[in-house]
């Protein structure tokens, strides 16, 4: 069984239709067993669908409306709790049964760490797959405190998974120093500080390429983003973020899912996180779905 059937019901805006007709399946992470300072990360996903009915279903940013894009949520999956193995095994299988099924997925987090079985599954149908990855930390470890299961791991295990040149990471400003000499001595291209313009450099290099995109709401300013498990102060705005994701939306690269990870409720003051995430869902929705 992959989800809880007794979840609050919500579902992201105008995300009630059903499996079958959909091209688009968002569905929920709810793990946060490995994180290494505050957790909470699992409360994520149903939080931003809470918050997403104060959104406009029209993006003037696309200038399309969800009644445009046919998307299922399929609400949040049924972990073995504090079991993170059996966990990420799960998430595999179902991404490989929604690419069967020719769906798009949209993931939520969740913790960082959900994002690496979702890299595996598009591995196996994609040869030639890019992993865009945008977030203030590097994730480039090998392990932490000797637990190789880790969401300070998962660029790492993605790098290692299908190439290093193959990995483009932006927006990075906290790491241990042999993270960023793993970056600039393994040939992976990584940005610090700033994601839209090294972004937009890099775009037309991946013209054509399935691509994966995740995105560490952490990226942002605790600013724009306090509810979130590690905040890193320097991080950019909810606005070059949204000019990030219309950026990708314009160009020629071919997106193959997405995540988008780490809202963590109990620190959200107001909710500002998880109704910038929110937001962000939908630019995704409505940017990157159905590009041929």
């Amino acid at each position: 069984m992959y989800f809880d059937n007794g979840y609050s019901g919500r579902v992201f805006i105008m995300g009630d239709r059903s499996y079958e007709e959909s091209s688009v399946v968002i569905f929920g992470m709810p793990m946060d067993y490995t994180v290494s300072f505050r957790p909470g990360s699992r409360f994520g996903p149903n939080r931003i669908r809470e918050v997403s009915i104060g959104l406009e279903e029209y993006s003037p940013y696309m200038d399309r409306h969800l009644e445009e894009v046919n998307y299922h949520d399929a609400g949040d999956m049924m972990f073995p709790f504090g079991n993170a193995a059996k966990s990420l095994d799960m998430i595999e299988r179902y991404t490989e049964k929604l690419l069967v099924d020719g769906k798009f997925p949209i993931g939520l987090g969740g913790e960082h760490l959900v994002s690496w079985p979702i890299i595996r599954a598009m591995h196996k149908e994609y040869d030639d797959l890019a992993v865009i990855h945008i977030d203030a930390h590097a994730d480039l470890r090998e392990e932490y405190e000797g637990e190789v299961l880790s969401h300070s791991t998962p660029i790492r295990k993605a790098c290692e998974l299908i190439g290093p040149e193959n990995v483009y990471s932006f927006g990075i400003r906290s790491g241990m120093r042999e993270e960023f000499q793993y970056a600039k001595e393994s040939g992976m291209h990584m940005s610090r500080f700033e994601v839209a313009e090294p972004l937009k450099e890099i775009l037309p290099t991946l013209a054509g390429r399935p691509v994966y995109v995740t995105i560490d709401i952490d990226v942002l300013d605790p600013a724009y983003a306090p509810g979130t498990g590690t905040a890193e102060a320097g991080g950019i705005s909810s606005k070059e973020l949204l000019d990030a994701i219309q950026a990708i939306a314009g160009s020629a690269i071919r997106v193959v899912g997405c995540d988008l990870v780490e809202v963590s409720p109990a620190y959200d003051a107001g909710d500002k996180t998880a109704i910038a995430a929110s937001k962000f869902v939908r630019e995704m929705l409505l940017g990157w779905t159905g590009k041929k």
